[in-house]
């Protein structure tokens, strides 16, 4: 960023026209700086694991080349090994280590996975201190790293970082900003909300988040329509097709192999069977003070909220029934009384709690991990990004407006490599019906900006601008 620099009180005057005109070479560097492009800053891999899938390897020399890329891709493609990849090319070329960033337990699926791939200078740091070209870190621990150790950063499951308040989520893209090349992995951009693409690509260093605001979107005011409920901006009409290509100049996305030209059949998924339980309200509804003669639709947020107090009782109780019928399950609940009350009624269920410490966090989650708890407690917010948990396929969800913290929840347990069908128990109040319909229309977005993605691939999309090259003519009056 440059600063602009202004007069101060000594007896120096502001800088004339003419004067501006003789530094033309620093103002040209300047607006250079600012100019968007979607070029290559990385360099070529030398070393690609023989075991990796044909996708897999195309993937990471796309993005080894890019030096600054999201990667967008599937839960279960291989993310992982296609980032401990990646690391180890940037590892030989800089000889500086590679931090890779990751969420609460997945640290140690990395260590394992790269056992598998012979990948051994790799370790897993709570405290800032490292002895390995590979270090592995948690967000909530990015504090006790210093971005100058790194020219390479790689974020793990990035779209984790909404979930998280604004110091750590700061925290994290002011010091991904400052290292030379940056990668960001996830299974789900912005399902929700298109306009979030553009703090990945200004964390990338591409085009920044309020030029890509008054480019490609416009004002919403539409709140009627429950794809748009909690979104500010709504792409333009006339700029949608140039935006996919924008995002896929700086970017690769793919759900299946075949959206890359290669083969699906090693990556054909089980049925997901999702049930839907709705418990009746018979509680009066109290908003804003004020009694309800009649228990409604839930809209406002405020609404919904006093909805889901009104149920707890009722949708632990059909919870634990559905779980009951499962060796192995998860909670997915978003209020502490409904992990507590859960708790209760389940002997066998184990929760995760928000005040609790990192490392009780990540105890419990690898315990689970390991089968050695059959029942968790959780919230989506908190544990859904990353963690293979193939090993269950039954899971109980009590549904928000978020769609990406149910898609990431869900895929926990329906991703490749699971090999039973996956049973997903929804259980919702009558009245929130709205909440329903908000995440189905939400989820055909996502299924709209995948298809994008995708079909934009190998579409360019280039940024013209103009240039200053005329000689500059001063009034008469100078």
């Amino acid at each position: 960023m440059i600063e602009e620099q202004k007069p101060n009180n000594s007896t120096e005057t502001a800088i004339l026209p003419m004067q501006c005109y003789g530094q033309y070479g620093k103002y040209q560097e300047f607006l250079e700086g600012k100019k968007h492009s979607a070029i290559n800053y990385g360099i070529t891999p030398n070393w690609l694991p023989e075991s990796m899938f044909d996708f897999q390897k195309y993937v990471t020399d796309y993005a080894t080349k890019k030096g600054r890329c999201a990667v967008f891709m599937d839960t279960g493609l291989g993310k992982t090994i296609i980032e401990l990849t990646i690391a180890t090319n940037y590892v030989k070329a800089t000889n500086k280590p590679v931090l890779i960033i990751t969420p609460l337990a997945v640290a140690f699926q990395h260590i394992k996975e790269a056992a598998k791939f012979g990948i051994d200078d790799i370790m897993y740091s709570k405290d800032g201190k490292y002895n390995t070209k590979i270090v592995i870190c948690n967000y909530e621990r990015l504090d006790k790293f210093n971005y100058t150790d790194f020219d390479c950063v790689i974020l793990d499951e990035s779209s984790i970082l909404k979930n998280f308040d604004g110091a750590i989520k700061q925290q994290v893209t002011s010091f991904l900003k400052k290292v030379k090349y940056r990668f960001l992995f996830t299974a789900t951009p912005s399902p929700n909300d298109f306009i979030e693409l553009g703090t990945s690509s200004e964390a990338l260093g591409y085009m920044g988040y309020t030029d890509m605001l008054t480019k490609f979107f416009k004002n919403n005011e539409d709140t009627i329509k429950p794809q748009n409920i909690g979104t500010d901006w709504i792409l333009k009409g006339h700029a949608k097709e140039n935006f996919f290509k924008w995002v896929s100049g700086w970017s690769i996305s793919m759900r299946k192999p075949s959206d890359l030209g290669y083969s699906d059949e090693r990556f054909i998924l089980p049925n997901l069977n999702i049930n839907y339980h709705s418990v009746k309200n018979e509680k009066n509804m109290v908003i804003n003070g004020q009694i309800m003669l009649f228990n409604n639709i839930a809209r406002r947020l405020t609404e919904v909220r006093e909805e889901q107090k009104c149920t707890i009782e009722k949708r632990c109780d059909m919870a634990v029934l559905l779980a009951s019928k499962h060796d192995t399950s998860v909670y997915w609940c978003n209020l502490n009384d409904e992990g507590d009350l859960l708790e209760k009624l389940d002997k066998d269920a184990y929760q995760i709690k928000g005040s609790m410490s990192l490392d009780k966090k990540e105890e419990l989650l690898l315990a689970f991990s390991a089968g050695e708890i059959k029942k968790l407690i959780t919230k989506a917010k908190m544990t859904a990004f990353g963690l293979n948990w193939q090993h269950c396929n039954h899971t109980v969800y009590m549904p928000t407006f978020s769609y990406e913290q149910y898609y990431q929840a869900i895929r926990r347990f329906w991703r490749f490599g699971q090999k039973n069908e996956v049973v997903c128990d929804m259980v919702y109040s009558d009245g929130q019906k709205r909440v329903l319909d908000s995440l189905i229309a939400k989820a055909e977005k996502a299924n709209e900006l995948f298809s994008k993605l995708n079909s934009s691939i190998n579409s360019t999309y280039k940024i013209n601008t103009k240039e200053f090259d005329k000689e500059i003519t001063l009034p008469n009056w100078i």
